[in-house]
């Protein structure tokens, strides 16, 4: 037995394609579902959410195509929450990326206050 090897009967030159960046992007590389405001239903708690939350904490993720983020800004949607899919600002507030969160076993309340 012997090693294998690639023989190319034709080669060609592609040109490299220059890395696409967002000029007008104003976000931290991530993203998240911005909403019109919501209390949190938790009793007693006085937290008000303007983005999807999960323990208080802003959920992002790192495409604005995922999946699981079009899924959750449909249930916001579903429920008159006026969903938006927007880049992520550190100034919004604190976040979790929404596969931490999963694997955090899906903590739903607030976190403790500083």
């Amino acid at each position: 037995m012997e090693r294998g090897h690639i023989v190319l009967e034709q080669t060609s030159v592609v040109e490299e394609e220059g890395l696409w960046i967002d000029d007008d992007a104003n976000h931290d590389g991530w993203f998240c579902v911005r909403t019109d405001p919501f209390p949190c239903p938790a009793a007693g708690c006085t937290f008000v959410a303007e983005f999807m939350t999960a323990a208080h904490l802003i959920l992002v993720w790192q495409t604005s195509d995922d999946p699981n983020l079009l899924k959750h800004a449909a249930r916001a949607r579903d429920v008159g929450r006026n969903p938006r899919v927007t880049g992520y600002r550190s100034e919004y507030g604190l976040s979790a990326s929404y596969y931490a969160w999963i694997a955090a076993g899906r903590p739903v309340h607030g976190v403790k206050q500083q």
